[in-house]
């Protein structure tokens, strides 16, 4: 999962995106709205974490413009601000979850993966794919009913497959789900997770489909799409 925090405050910042990119997933951090909008032009993230006090701008104003702009994310609130009023505003602006701090690192991964199977459509917390299984809580993998080992990025890269089963993503759109904008990659990078991942859980499981990119093959007992 690819998660944008926007939070002013450096230590608690700096423990977010530490606690997150322990758990495998890829974060990027701003101290304040205009910067976070900016990063929202270009990637799409899965989830947000925004606090409310926010320099040169509030992070209420920031929620209503991104809704008002048509931006879909799915964003929770982490603030400070414990009122009920303050809770009800925060949820009737766009929010899809509320957080007073302090929290746990746990509880919020806990919250974000609850609010990815929401945004795409999971009641499981289990994600199943013919013989394939995914459990994003327990960062584990079963092909055939056996565990499967992967890497960081072979399992981030199998998520980001695994949220979309329908659909071709380009090179570009899994790039941005398996790196943030500090880290520099090789050419072939995807490819080499592709690789190991086909090495792993069978040559069929993803597709290339030629210009375009790649997407999961049919599930068992299923016939597959046309590339």
């Amino acid at each position: 999962m690819r998660v944008l925090v926007v939070e002013d405050d450096p230590q608690l910042g700096d423990a977010l995106a530490t606690g997150l990119r322990q758990l495998q997933h890829v974060v990027d951090w701003f101290r304040d709205g205009a910067r976070a909008d900016a990063a929202l032009q270009g990637v799409p993230y899965d989830a947000v974490v925004l606090d409310l006090g926010l320099p040169g701008g509030d992070g209420m104003r920031w929620l209503r413009q991104w809704r008002g702009a048509g931006r879909d994310m799915p964003v929770l609130i982490l603030t400070a601000r414990d009122g009920v009023a303050d809770r009800v505003a925060g949820l009737d602006a766009g929010a899809d979850d509320y957080l007073v701090k302090p929290i746990t690192i746990d509880e919020l991964a806990a919250r974000l993966r609850a609010l990815s199977r929401r945004s795409t459509g999971r009641a499981q917390s289990v994600w199943r794919h013919g013989a394939l299984s995914y459990d994003p809580a327990g960062r584990s993998v079963r092909w055939n009913d056996q565990p499967v080992e992967l890497t960081a990025r072979e399992l981030m890269l199998l998520e980001a497959l695994m949220a979309h089963p329908g659909r071709i993503l380009s090179k570009a759109q899994l790039q941005e789900k398996l790196y943030d904008w500090g880290e520099s990659l090789e050419s072939n990078t995807l490819e080499v997770h592709v690789h190991h991942l086909r090495r792993k859980l069978g040559r069929e499981l993803i597709r290339t489909v030629r210009g375009v990119g790649y997407a999961l093959g049919a599930a068992q007992g299923e016939e597959p799409e046309p590339a």
